[in-house]
């Protein structure tokens, strides 16, 4: 019987190939419920914490990674270093990728999400964090915040930064990624992981679980609790689980989507 996707894994099971998904921890722009987009911002104490309960629980549970992929984004990069520390698992080869970052959110990039649903409405507000095809305003080109002016992207051509996104944008950016870097490694590898952020994960979960566009928008991913993918012997996913206790999870994800809500 398929389990359901916030169940717990009672046992560790047969060997299945596996790839596990993972939200960074509480970021600083988290904690103060801003849009966050392609800003660099750091991890909270709490943030840090949750990075390490993930890798205690997911060593708790027996996983082993072969790989891990990240972005460019230092939130996820320490979230990444944090449960690999808490696994003795940091020997293992790591990949970072641009394709990876956050959804771009343009000039809504700062803002409080709060206080532009007061100023836009919930109903805006929704519609920038979670539609499939509707982008917030873009950065302009002498905007400081464009990462046409950041060091990081200087290999990537201009023409493939964005200014901002729609989600529909961000699987658009992703999915070359996965499907020539990432999903490819399952044939050889038996575990992999991914340490990203709420909607290039997001866009991953949509191709894997074929979501539709319009039941995407109720898709919220809590920070740090792994979500894990199995699949068979033809690479095709047959389970998907939260890896926690499913009502702990509910309220984490009712609270993602109550941060666009006016206060």
């Amino acid at each position: 019987m398929r389990q359901s996707k916030c169940s717990i894994r009672k046992k560790k099971g047969e060997q299945m190939k596996k790839i596990v998904l993972l939200r960074h921890g509480e970021s600083v722009w988290n904690k103060e419920n801003r849009f966050t987009g392609w800003t660099d911002v750091d991890l909270t104490e709490k943030g840090i914490e949750e990075a390490n309960k993930a890798g205690i629980t997911l060593r708790e549970y027996g996983f082993n990674f072969d790989k891990a992929y990240t972005s460019y984004l230092k939130r996820a990069v320490k979230t990444m270093n944090c449960v690999l520390d808490e696994m003795d698992l940091d020997w293992i080869p790591v990949e970072k990728s641009w394709r990876l970052n956050e959804k771009h959110y343009g000039d809504l990039q700062g803002l409080n999400k709060a206080e532009t649903a007061e100023k836009y409405g919930e109903e805006q507000v929704l519609i920038w964090r979670r539609s499939y095809d509707i982008a917030p305003n873009p950065l302009s080109e002498s905007d400081l915040r464009n990462p046409r002016f950041d060091y990081r992207y200087h290999k990537v051509p201009d023409a493939e930064l964005p200014r901002t996104e729609s989600l529909k944008d961000t699987i658009d950016r992703i999915m070359p990624y996965w499907e020539s870097d990432i999903f490819p490694n399952l044939k050889t590898a038996n575990t992999l992981l991914v340490v990203a952020h709420g909607n290039s994960l997001r866009g991953i979960i949509k191709h894997l679980k074929h979501i539709s566009n319009e039941d995407i928008v109720k898709l919220n991913l809590p920070t740090a609790i792994p979500y894990v993918f199995e699949f068979d012997e033809n690479l095709k996913v047959v389970n998907d689980y939260f890896l926690g206790n499913p009502e702990e999870i509910k309220k984490l994800m009712e609270a993602v989507a109550n941060q666009g809500k006016k206060k």
